[in-house]
């Protein structure tokens, strides 16, 4: 077997000699050296070198054949002189790396009516293209020619939130500032949010996890809900302060009154017992979904936790498109998901054990349950009840930031 140590040595010889080489010289030379090697040698020689094995071959069947000269006055080698030997397509076709460019970005180098525009643009279909309109070119070429243009192959990258609010910077450090003054007094502040929809059963998961070699846990092929067992609402609670969090999975529907449950279990199971002393409770949340800042049933359940509890409660909204900025999704929600990165959610049980048994270096800790209950969609709000909230709107963006009293 052909050592890396070999190969080093090849590369390191070749770099020093190949200036003194001719062609003749430099194919026979590295044929010598892949014969010295033995098995294997020509493509080693060929790694080193970057020769191709076929000049490597073609310098072994010179040896072989003994056609060296045995008089050195009959010696002719031929030596290429500067600018022999084929040109390359680019040179030969000085308007193909141009063409190449506008098909691969039609709208900003070409034609946006090109025929590769609503297309894989994959390097055989490019070298179709190409040799429609008269190039005779490979797709390994194409390739070679993507990299002279400095293309590489690219995933998608998201970055792009929708259209950004004039106050979103104002708002970010409007929370900030709010959740610092509570902090500094001593008062609860929490981050809260419904995960994704996970269907229950046998089906895969993202990401990988270790198994014994060669035996991979085996899921079902599709993954369509009329083969699950149900679906797991994850609804978490996460107290900034304390570094822990609680998530109730639902069995029914992601609403507002499954929310407020949520936040109540929170508060029963965790937090009464970490803030004994609160006068007030701050919520920050998206703007959308089953906590949404337009959501009227939202602030009615609101209206009903804080009596319930006796606590004043403040809520701010992040602005429109920026719900990745809210503490949970990436203080919580992220190490729940690699937890459970390449296990089959099997059951509600295996959901809830893996959720509360993510942890981290940093102290986090979770507790959560599963919540059985019904929620219903479609209850309406009227504007009698709205009326009978006590509700307090924020000089600033009254809309995301208000506070809820007790009635």
């Amino acid at each position: 077997m052909i050592s890396q140590q070999d190969t080093d040595a090849i590369r390191i010889k070749y770099s020093i000699l190949q200036v003194e080489f001719d062609e003749r010289a430099r194919r026979m030379w590295a044929a010598a050296e892949a014969k010295t090697l033995g098995h294997g040698g020509v493509s080693a020689v060929s790694r080193a070198t970057g020769l191709a094995e076929s000049t490597i071959r073609i310098g072994r069947k010179e040896i072989l054949s003994a056609s060296l000269p045995k008089k050195k006055e009959d010696v002719k080698r031929r030596i290429r002189q500067k600018g022999g030997g084929r040109k390359s397509l680019e040179c030969k076709n000085s308007d193909l790396l141009n063409l190449l460019d506008s098909l691969v970005d039609p709208e900003s180098r070409g034609d946006p009516m090109s025929p590769l525009r609503w297309t894989c643009k994959s390097t055989r279909r490019l070298a179709q293209e190409l040799k429609a309109q008269g190039y005779s070119i490979s797709h390994a070429k194409v390739g070679k020619l993507l990299t002279a243009l400095d293309y590489s192959l690219q995933s998608t990258r998201k970055r792009m939130e929708g259209k950004s609010h004039p106050d979103r910077d104002a708002q970010f450090k409007f929370i900030n500032n709010k959740v610092i003054d509570f902090q500094f007094r001593g008062q609860p502040v929490i981050s809260v949010d419904a995960k994704k929809k996970e269907l229950v059963g046998n089906f895969s998961n993202s990401g990988r996890e270790y198994q014994p070699k060669g035996c991979p846990e085996e899921v079902e092929t599709y993954d369509f809900p009329s083969m699950a067992d149900g679906k797991g609402i994850p609804y978490g609670v996460y107290d900034m302060t304390h570094n822990q969090g609680w998530v109730s999975v639902g069995v029914d529907h992601d609403t507002a009154q499954f929310a407020m449950h949520s936040v109540h279990q929170w508060w029963c199971q965790m937090g009464r017992a970490v803030s004994p002393d609160a006068k007030e409770l701050l919520i920050t949340a998206d703007g959308g979904g089953s906590n949404g800042s337009r959501n009227r049933l939202w602030k009615r359940e609101l209206q009903r936790f804080a009596d319930e509890i006796g606590l004043t409660i403040s809520v701010c909204h992040f602005p429109p498109g920026t719900s990745k900025w809210n503490k949970i999704e990436h203080r919580m929600f992220s190490h729940i998901t690699k937890n459970w990165r390449g296990r089959p959610l099997t059951s509600y049980e295996v959901i809830v054990q893996l959720i509360a048994n993510t942890t981290t270096d940093a102290g986090l800790k979770i507790q959560a349950a599963l919540d059985t209950n019904e929620y219903p969609i479609g209850i309406k709000v009227s504007d009698q009840e709205m009326v009978g909230i006590n509700i307090k709107k924020s000089s600033f963006h009254g809309e995301w930031n208000y506070t809820i009293k007790l009635s």
